[in-house]
């Protein structure tokens, strides 16, 4: 069993170190164009929007960092993914219902099937990777400091909200969802962002026990490309916000871009350096 695990993860890293420009480049850019392209009504109705398209583009750019997590996911981290699964699920349906934490807002896009009609069965898809990328980007930039729970928590939960900043503007832009009573920040209220220190500081919570922090450190000098479904994010949402017309999301999704530039993680030459 241990064998064949192995040898999945070998795989699924030389897949993703074999194909980095095409997962974190170009696989981002072409979704920025066809979600453009249905949001202004370019494509035909099979495609404008397809909930499947939408998911299987989503789910191959996360292959970076589902292959940079599982070596270190065993048994005890398998149960704070769940964990973090069931307070994505629970959450979203409590904020669907009520309007807490987030603020009341509704999906107007099937962002692939919707359990209940109100929440997408790939939730998990959207939310994990926005915590777990930037408990991964903390560790990256604050080094040794990030050891310290007094400094990793609030380092966190400031690029979580840094990354919703980017995300939800575009999203709302897009026509993804809309909050009921609209907002001052390009249609996103205030509430949301305070819905978010809840559920980054539940994530870190999760996250801190159930992976060992020495071991993602470990992985995160080992694996080049474990961070490149960040790069994606950067990509897609700041094309998103720029073709809208929406310069403070474009410029926050730049900053973030130039904080993992900062890392040294990524650059455009990553066809020669992986040839090699």
């Amino acid at each position: 069993m241990g064998d064949a695990r192995a040898r999945v993860e070998r795989r699924l890293d030389e897949l993703v170190a074999s194909n980095r420009f095409e997962i974190a480049v170009v696989f981002p850019v072409v979704g920025a164009v066809l979600l453009l392209a249905s949001a202004w009504g370019w494509l035909p109705e099979p495609l404008a929007f397809n909930p499947y398209l939408v998911l299987a583009g989503v789910a191959v750019m996360r292959l970076p960092l589902i292959a940079g997590l599982l070596p270190l996911t065993d048994r005890r981290a398998a149960v704070a993914v769940l964990a973090l699964t069931a307070y994505a699920f629970g959450v979203e349906f409590v904020g669907v219902a009520t309007g807490w934490p987030y603020g009341h807002f509704e999906y107007l896009v099937d962002l692939g099937p919707m359990l209940a009609g109100s929440v997408p069965l790939g939730l998990p898809v959207f939310f994990l990777p926005l915590v777990v990328n930037s408990y991964l980007l903390v560790l990256l930039l604050f080094g040794e400091r990030a050891r310290r729970a007094v400094v990793r928590l609030p380092a966190v939960v400031a690029v979580v909200l840094w990354m919703d900043v980017v995300l939800d503007p575009g999203a709302v832009a897009l026509g993804f969802w809309a909050y009921d009573a609209g907002g001052a920040y390009y249609g996103v209220p205030l509430s949301n962002y305070l819905g978010w220190v809840l559920s980054a500081t539940v994530s870190v919570a999760v996250l801190d026990w159930g992976y060992d922090g020495d071991a993602l450190r470990d992985r995160l000098d080992a694996c080049p490309f474990f961070l490149d479904d960040l790069v994606s994010f950067v990509l897609l949402w700041g094309a998103v916000n720029l073709a809208f017309g929406q310069p403070v999301p474009a410029l926050a999704a730049g900053g973030l871009g130039a904080a993992l530039l900062a890392t040294d993680r990524f650059d455009f030459d990553v066809r020669a350096r992986t040839a090699s």
